[in-house]
């Protein structure tokens, strides 16, 4: 098994995390300022891997203000050359292992139809500590912005009581 360093974001991880998401099509490649801001305002909620000095995972979230108890994770990146080994799973463990995250008992995300790898991701997630995932409608296509929208709807999937 590799030797990853799991690390809470710096600002100084911000173009890393954009450059690993810039490499998976199936992500919404956000601005490079977005990125600066999830290491920089975020980086509580968010993790960052490395493998020696190459980023090879990173996961953007958040604790919901409306709802202190759910932590809601908005992307999740593996290296392509890092894929099938669990580092989704134990990086998502390591967020939820923090203080901030005491009170987390819900992991909420949305995921597009066609990212059968996120869906995966989030239905073992839940079968691995044995509680439910419900799954709903978030946002449809016609929520996104633009004439030429061809963004799919986004399913919000909902796991837990994690307690």
């Amino acid at each position: 098994m590799k030797n990853y360093q799991f690390d809470v974001p710096e600002k100084t991880d911000g173009a890393a995390a954009y450059e690993l998401i810039e490499e998976i099509p199936i992500l919404d490649l956000n601005s490079s300022y977005s990125y600066l801001l999830w290491c920089e305002f975020f980086n509580e909620t968010s993790v960052v891997v490395k493998d020696g000095e190459d980023t090879v995972g990173f996961i953007s979230g958040f604790i919901k203000p409306a709802s202190p108890d759910t932590l809601f994770i908005w992307q999740v990146a593996v290296a392509e050359s890092e894929r099938g080994q669990g580092l989704a799973t134990r990086m998502i463990d390591h967020i939820l292992e923090r203080r901030v995250c005491r009170d987390v008992e819900y992991i909420e995300a949305t995921v597009s139809p066609s990212n059968k790898p996120s869906q995966k991701l989030f239905k073992g997630f839940a079968k691995k500590k044995q509680v439910p995932c419900d799954t709903s409608v978030c946002f449809d296509e016609d929520d996104f912005p633009g004439e030429e929208n061809d963004h799919e709807q986004e399913n919000k999937f909902r796991i837990g009581p994690l307690k």
